[in-house]
């Protein structure tokens, strides 16, 4: 195992660099080829987002490799690197492995925990096999990148609490209503928020959509693009009885609901529940609203404790998430690792077993005429002095798998018996 990772993040590149050293993903296949085209490069994976730009590596043993992707990379973005050079970070063997395992499994998001992280690297290991460029070590690490990402999906809540304003009012939706499907809801106002939220919902089961805004022709566009009704801004009390979920966000100046309309809302509704996502500026829900019964409020400072308390509960279980990682990538390790000394080990013993038989062939003149049986003993004594001679540099070989020391180990019992490379 030869691995290196060069990269960028949001964390480590502004916007405007990491749009520079971007590739995109219609020229991903032609970026690998190039990539593994290079001597000495056995392996490659790209992955390439509107957060990072990451290049990985398998190169031949005995080859630094670093030079060799910061050609490609050289080559394929036409520029010097130099003045980007502080916003790269370069990772080598086990720690290549461990950032790998942890991109995929959220733990280097720009939020914690997300989901789409794991799906964009499965798209980035679909495409570099189907390019031909994985076809062993690496492809078997990143393999086990994507079941680590599973485990830790599975054994984890990493990704369970809402961590958006937007998700944190499906959340609390359906902590009102239990289930979402076939509610109506309304937009007061067509904002972006309003417009995730709703989105949102819908993908959580709502079923129809009215939007109302002060632009009648934006209240148009948005309602085509949910299928749903645009209603003129003076006509909202005539529709809002039918809502169940209201996401306001008008930015007007004064209260658009008030608690004397709510109650009539509620009267309109037969009490049933009415729920307010109020994440306007100044509000557009008089708090009065929220004295009255089956009448929920949440304002945008309510959405954000939302928000909080669960990205802490998120940190929580990245420490778990953490753990298993480590443990997931000492696996990995040692299991390459042990592997690699296989070759070695196979060499010495027939390195061992040359010396043996030629050793027995220049002594079978002196040993006379032997019968079946003592051959058969001799045979058996030179290859039991031989195992012995062999049990502690192959148990050495073995137990330190995965050690940095490790491949200088190799090295060393290599000349000491004569293996060459």
């Amino acid at each position: 195992m030869n691995l290196v990772l060069v990269g960028m993040n949001h964390r480590t590149a502004p916007v405007e660099v990491r749009e520079r050293m971007n590739i995109h993903e219609s020229r991903l296949t032609e970026a690998l080829t190039n990539l593994v085209r290079r001597q000495g490069v056995l392996e490659g994976m790209i992955i390439s987002t509107c957060n990072r730009v990451e290049v990985v590596s398998n190169a031949e043993d005995g080859v630094d490799a670093v030079p060799l992707v910061r050609q490609f990379l050289l080559d394929y973005h036409h520029c010097d690197l130099t003045p980007w050079e502080h916003h790269f970070y370069w990772y080598r063997q086990e720690e290549a492995v461990r950032h790998l395992f942890r991109v995929a499994s959220s733990l280097d998001s720009m939020i914690l925990g997300e989901p789409q992280i794991l799906g964009q690297v499965k798209r980035a290991y679909t495409t570099a096999r189907q390019a031909g460029a994985l076809a062993g070590t690496l492809n078997e690490v990143v393999s086990q990148a994507l079941a680590v990402a599973r485990r830790v999906r599975r054994e984890t809540a990493l990704g369970s609490a809402a961590v958006s304003v937007s998700y944190a009012a499906v959340e609390l939706a359906k902590k009102i209503f239990g289930s979402l499907r076939g509610k109506t809801v309304f937009l007061l106002g067509a904002g972006k928020m309003s417009e995730l939220s709703a989105r949102h919902l819908l993908q959580s089961g709502a079923r129809a959509i009215f939007v109302s805004n002060r632009t009648y022709d934006r209240a148009v566009e948005l309602a085509s693009a949910f299928n749903g009704v645009a209603v003129h801004f003076d006509e909202v009390f005539d529709y809002l009885e039918k809502a169940d979920i209201v996401i306001s966000s008008t930015g007007a100046p004064h209260f658009i609901v008030t608690k004397e309309q709510a109650e009539r809302l509620l009267a309109a509704r037969r009490q049933r529940p009415i729920f307010f996502v109020d994440i306007a500026v100044p509000r557009d829900i008089d708090p009065a609203v929220n004295e009255l019964d089956n009448v929920f409020v949440y304002d945008i400072d309510d959405l954000q404790q939302v928000v909080d308390a669960n990205m802490k509960q998120r940190e929580r279980e990245a420490v778990w998430a953490e753990s298993i990682v480590s443990e997931e990538v000492q696996k990995m390790t040692r299991r390459l690792a042990t592997r690699e000394v296989v070759p070695t080990i196979l060499a010495l013993e027939q390195r061992m077993n040359l010396i043996r038989q030629a050793e027995l062939e220049r002594f079978r003149g002196r040993l006379g005429t032997l019968t079946p049986e003592q051959r058969e003993t001799v045979e058996a004594l030179t290859r039991a002095i031989l195992n012995k001679i062999l049990h502690g540099p192959v148990t050495e070989l073995k137990s330190g798998a995965g050690r940095p020391e490790h491949r200088a180990l190799v090295q060393l019992i290599r000349r000491i018996f004569g293996v060459s490379d």
